[in-house]
């Protein structure tokens, strides 16, 4: 690849993976559809995203190549790429009095950017109540090695509280700017 004066040119590639399984089933295919136009929105020419291109590739070989929950995948995929992106979220105690028994830790606020002990969530109308199974969701999503970012499960109850704590934040902080 070079640049000419206005633009890049290629003069040869070569394909490494095509991530064939995703032709073949229309719900993976439409969850790595939005995850590229996610990827496409976040990011510019020139600018240097490995991390994010180790992410969104990680994430395709999951779809493509595994049976893990779709939804799942593309709720630690918001949430790992708005931790990229410089929007992480406090995770080490409350955010607002510094509680750091994960016991105490139940609530997570969008408005705050991070875990709530019970005192300070109650009195937070933007803050979601999580179960211990979604907090250790939520940790690992953000601090995993990027090879292993797919590799956990989370019981039913946990699930939608993961899910729904990804698709705010995301809302909230990444498709806003």
């Amino acid at each position: 690849m070079y640049k000419g004066t206005n633009t890049y040119h290629i003069n040869s590639c070569e394909t490494i993976e095509v991530f064939y399984n995703l032709r073949c089933d229309l719900d993976k295919l439409e969850c790595a559809m939005q995850i590229n136009k996610i990827v496409q929105n976040v990011t510019t020419e020139n600018q240097n995203c490995y991390r994010i291109l180790q992410l969104y590739l990680n994430t395709l070989y999951t779809i493509s190549e595994t049976d893990t929950d779709l939804e799942l995948v593309l709720s630690i995929f918001k949430l790992r790429l708005a931790s990229l992106l410089g929007f992480t979220p406090m995770i080490n105690g409350c955010v607002n009095c510094k509680e750091k028994d994960e016991e105490k830790l139940t609530y997570f606020s969008i408005k705050n950017n991070g875990l709530k002990c019970e005192s300070c969530g109650k009195q937070d109308k933007s803050a979601i109540h999580i179960s211990k199974g979604a907090l250790k969701a939520i940790k690992y999503t953000i601090m995993a090695p990027p090879k292993k970012l797919y590799s956990f499960k989370v019981r039913d109850e946990a699930l939608k509280e993961f899910k729904l704590v990804a698709k705010v934040f995301f809302k909230e902080h990444v498709e806003n700017i």
